[in-house]
């Protein structure tokens, strides 16, 4: 019986690790997904700039969902995030390919975090049904004696 109880409290302490676990990866899942869209919508952007002479009007995001109004001089030459809060200059080709580079990569750790994440749900799942069976014998052991 002592036995039990402790394979009842470990299997309470590897489900609540498991739940967390599940949690951060679901938070870096989140993450992925931000950083993800945004790419996309850079990607977009781009895409639409080659499409555009020079002297089109231009909304350009200040933040807060502001805009200025702006004429586009040029595309030639594009400033763009490398990470770690630093963008250098690149060619319009270069910072396609810069941008399709990182939506690639991204698309890949989000695929892997979301197969730990189910892996990780599988093990929880498991775990509550051991555990609960687990008590279930218990409870019938403790009817028995008590009868």
């Amino acid at each position: 019986m002592a036995s039990e109880d402790e394979t009842l409290r470990r299997l309470t302490v590897e489900i609540q690790i498991l739940e967390s676990t599940a949690e951060a990866l679901q938070a870096r899942i989140n993450q992925v997904f931000a950083a993800l869209t945004e790419l996309r919508v850079a990607n977009a952007t781009l895409e639409g700039l080659e499409k555009e002479r020079k002297g089109s009007p231009l909304f350009v995001p200040i933040g807060g969902g502001s805009y200025i109004k702006a004429k586009l001089e040029s595309f030639e030459r594009v400033i763009v995030g490398v990470g770690a809060g630093i963008a250098i200059e690149k060619t319009m080709k270069e910072a396609k390919e810069n941008v399709g580079k990182r939506l690639t990569e991204l698309e890949n750790t989000g695929v892997a975090l979301q197969q730990q994440l189910t892996q990780v749900l599988e093990k929880i799942r498991d775990g509550r049904t051991t555990f609960q069976d687990l008590l279930a014998k218990i409870n019938e052991r403790e009817k028995s004696k008590s009868v």
